[in-house]
């Protein structure tokens, strides 16, 4: 097996702020396995939270295509891949599930067979997505809210944390008018202190919203396990619910666990996670880093096994480079085609230059 690398510029439609960070791009890293003339793709995207850049991403990527190429055939390293035999131990989670990716790609195409069928699932998966306003100012929240309700959108996650908890307020509640019918998910990326968190809570209850996200600074999750045995509100662990020991330690003691494949390495191992919390009172939430279609195609194939899905970082680029999961009308939906089901989009055109006006010829 062969394997190329390509690195690229993911740039937003406008900047996303979240309570600790303004993000407006995100590099990317695609990788590609080649065998017998079928291609196999797989993403990582740059995440200045997990410690990886896009030269830390091609150098661990260059070295699990070492250990791809010890392997006859795409079948047979994917079945390392998920007995934990590669790539190399130590590979951030976010490297595995890209090189998992790629290989359920191709091993799709050999078989012809798209990737939901190799875990199982015989429908191609469709699910409501949410979609994410970021940390903004009412009247630019309300007017959004709207649109995403009159696309279709169905759930909208709010983006919390700002400096001033009654301005967050202010912007759920005229989401909320602008949008009466549409679910209601809370994120503050654990800017708020349990005491926040306390006296926060029943409020946002008040104005309808769904469920909140990782309330407080991952670290202590007996805090937010302690938080939520009262809470009013559904309380989703996403920060500190890194590893699957990360998520047994909080079955049964918070109401999901937010799943993201670069978060826990791959679909393999959010379906372990599903396993895991089967039964125990813990949902599933799908979630994702702000990448192509590409890097959220995976979890796409996951989508029927989620309480929440949260698939909607490819749309908020200014232009997604892959296609193949949709999402512009509120529903992400795995393809029927072998593999993951995703193929590069049209180029966007170049911008037409002003018209310049023919030189003069002198006399």
């Amino acid at each position: 097996m062969k394997t190329t690398l390509r690195t690229t510029r993911l740039r937003l439609a406008e900047p996303l702020r979240i309570s600790r960070s303004v993000m407006d791009a995100r590099d990317a890293v695609w990788l590609t396995i080649e065998h017998r003339g079928l291609r196999g793709h797989g993403e990582v995207v740059a995440s200045v939270y997990f410690g990886l850049d896009a030269d830390t991403i091609g150098h661990l990527l260059t070295d699990a295509g070492l250990d791809l190429a010890r392997h006859p055939n795409p079948e047979s390293a994917l079945g390392a891949l998920r007995a934990g035999e590669l790539p190399a131990d130590g590979t951030p989670p976010a490297v595995v599930a890209a090189v998992e990716a790629a290989l359920l790609d191709l091993v799709g195409k050999r078989a012809g067979a798209p990737a939901h069928h190799l875990i199982g699932t015989l429908t191609p998966p469709a699910a409501a997505t949410a979609r994410t306003i970021g940390i903004t100012t009412a009247v630019s929240a309300a007017v959004r809210a709207r649109c995403l309700a009159d696309s279709g959108f169905r759930t909208i996650k709010v983006k919390v944390g700002a400096a001033d908890p009654e301005a967050d307020l202010e912007r759920v509640r005229v989401i909320r008018a602008e949008a009466p019918g549409l679910r209601l998910l809370l994120d503050p990326n654990g800017a708020w202190t349990v005491a926040e968190t306390r006296a926060l809570l029943p409020r946002y209850a008040e104005l309808g919203v769904e469920a909140v996200e990782q309330p407080i600074a991952p670290g202590t999750p007996d805090d937010l396990a302690a938080i939520a045995a009262d809470s009013p509100l559904p309380i989703i662990a996403d920060e500190d619910a890194v590893s699957i020991e990360d998520v047994r330690r909080l079955a049964g003691r918070v109401q999901g666990v937010n799943v993201k494949l670069a978060k826990c390495g791959g679909v393999h191992a959010a379906l372990r996670i599903g396993e895991l919390i089967a039964g125990t009172g813990t949902a599933l939430m799908l979630g994702c880093l702000t990448a192509s279609s590409l890097g959220i195609a995976p979890a796409v194939h996951l989508a029927d096994r989620a309480r929440w899905v949260d698939l909607d970082g490819h749309l908020l680029l200014a232009h997604d480079p892959w296609t193949g999961i949709g999402g512009t009308d509120g529903t992400v939906r795995a393809s029927a085609h072998a593999g993951l089901g995703v193929r590069p989009a049209r180029p966007v055109a170049p911008e037409p230059r002003p018209a310049q006006a023919p030189p003069r010829l002198r006399t």
